[in-house]
């Protein structure tokens, strides 16, 4: 049987990222309709600022970032991050909507979580942010299911056969944060340093946390909790 594209050269998840003049339009029309509703008193631009504020740079992938590294670095938060994901993640002030019931999951040698959400594009806002344009694409969603090591292959990743591929389907009452394996050579890192090795795709789970060689020590290395390996992999953001 012939393999199918990867997700990102597919049409569908080009026509969900768009080209340069469908971004144009559409940012248009939300201009449009934003100027409509505040003419109207529908809505408060100052507000509406405010909550652009807060997902651009209050919420997001370093959130998730700094849970997975204390995890890493602390046994009792680990424990209880399995009891208690969300009591846990909220202690270090990541809560709020999308993170009401929160579950961790975390990769071993022997298991490999991949998060997915089937029906629609539930996702973890408080500490990955909003979801990038692939999760919400019905290629991922339908595609994680029932050939989820195809999905880890078009992100680049490729585990060991020994390895299980355990699928969780987000939902409106629980969501999920993959606790990826710290990579090796990391021992005596404190929590900051190795906040930059989780990926966002690696709190999803289609992607691993950078190895130590990612960092290097120079100026300018990626942003890890960004989401910058999409690059590397051409995956859409």
């Amino acid at each position: 049987m012939a393999r199918s594209r990867p997700l990102h050269r597919r049409p569908e998840a080009r026509r969900l990222s768009g080209t340069h003049a469908n971004l144009t339009e559409l940012d248009a029309r939300v201009r449009a309709i934003e100027s409509l509703l505040v003419a109207k008193g529908y809505v408060d631009p100052a507000a509406l600022d405010a909550l652009i504020e807060t997902y651009e740079h209050r919420v997001g992938p370093h959130n998730g970032a700094r849970v997975v590294a204390r995890a890493w670095t602390d046994p009792a938060f680990l424990d209880w991050l399995r009891r208690d994901a969300t009591a846990a993640i909220a202690s270090m002030g990541y809560s709020g909507r999308q993170g009401e019931h929160m579950v961790a999951l975390e990769n071993t040698p022997q298991t490999h979580h991949l998060v997915v959400c089937t029906l629609c594009s539930c996702y973890p806002w408080p500490v990955l942010g909003l979801p990038p344009v692939w999760y919400k694409s019905a290629p991922y969603r339908s595609r994680a299911v029932i050939d989820p090591r195809g999905v880890l292959a078009d992100f680049g990743v490729s585990l060991p056969d020994a390895t299980a591929i355990s699928v969780h389907d987000s939902t409106a009452e629980l969501r999920y944060l993959v606790i990826p394996m710290r990579p090796a050579g990391t021992d005596g890192w404190d929590s900051d340093r190795l906040a930059k090795l989780v990926t966002r795709d690696s709190m999803i789970g289609t992607g691993l946390a950078l190895p130590v060689q990612a960092l290097g020590g120079a100026a300018g290395a990626p942003d890890a909790a960004s989401g910058a390996p999409d690059a590397a992999t051409g995956a859409p953001r």
